[in-house]
Order: structure tokens, then sequence, then C-alpha cells
């Protein structure tokens, strides 16, 4: 799947946000390595730590139908500015794919790819990269 193919499926997820506190939406696509897809929105609640960060939504969905060999995310924000993993959607992430290609486009039209270890430098898990 092409980049730009991941993030249209995040933009999709995108207009499922529930953000009334922040108004900031957030949506992410996370591809498989059978090339499945999973998105996820970012949903708020009220009492604010409760809030599901957009990835930690598309990785649930996806380990849910048994699925954990991740090969890229894509996320997007509804400002239109980068958006990059918060630390519990990096750490999150990194427990299963440590070199996960994370895609974020950015305020230029452009598009910022990061490795997932270079977001999250030592970080630990049961799959940790090798130094």
């Amino acid at each position: 799947m092409r980049p730009d193919e991941l993030i249209n499926a995040a933009k999709q997820a995108l207009e499922n946000s529930y953000s009334p506190y922040s108004h900031f939406c957030v949506g992410a696509a996370i591809l498989c390595s059978d090339g499945s897809v999973y998105t996820g929105c970012n949903i708020e609640n009220a009492s604010y730590g409760a809030t599901i960060c957009a990835e930690r939504a598309a990785v649930c969905r996806a380990v849910c139908d048994g699925h954990t060999d991740f090969v890229a995310i894509a996320i997007v924000s509804g400002d239109g500015g980068t958006c990059t993993p918060c630390g519990i959607c990096r750490q999150t992430l990194y427990e299963f794919a440590p070199g996960l290609a994370v895609i974020c486009p950015d305020d230029h039209g452009g598009t910022l790819e990061f490795e997932l270890d270079e977001l999250l430098p030592h970080g630990f898990g049961p799959k940790r990269l090798e130094p």
C-alpha cells in the first residue's frame, strides 16, 4: 500500500473523531504485514485520562481481529498540521513494532516519515530492536 493510500484511510477515520473538549480531531490507519488496514479516531472523555487516541484505537481494532504484525501507520489531524504520536501511543506501538514506519502529512503538503524507534529511542518491550 502506498503512503498516500494509508493517509487517505486515516483521513476517512478522522471524520468520526469524537473531540468535543479539545476540538482536535485525529485519524489513524495502521497497515498490517498481510496488507489489511485498521483505522481509528480519537475518542475524548470528560474524564480526560480516559481519552483514547486514534493510534491506540486503530491498534485495538487490529489486535481484536488477531493482527499484531504492523508495518506502517499514518496519522492525520483535522487542522492539517503535523501530528506525531503521543508518548502513550509511541509505547503502545513499540510493543508490537519497534521499527514501524510512522507517516505524518506536514502542513506544507508534504509528508514526514519516521521509524518508531526514532520517536521513542531506547524503548522497551518484547520486540526490542537490537542496538
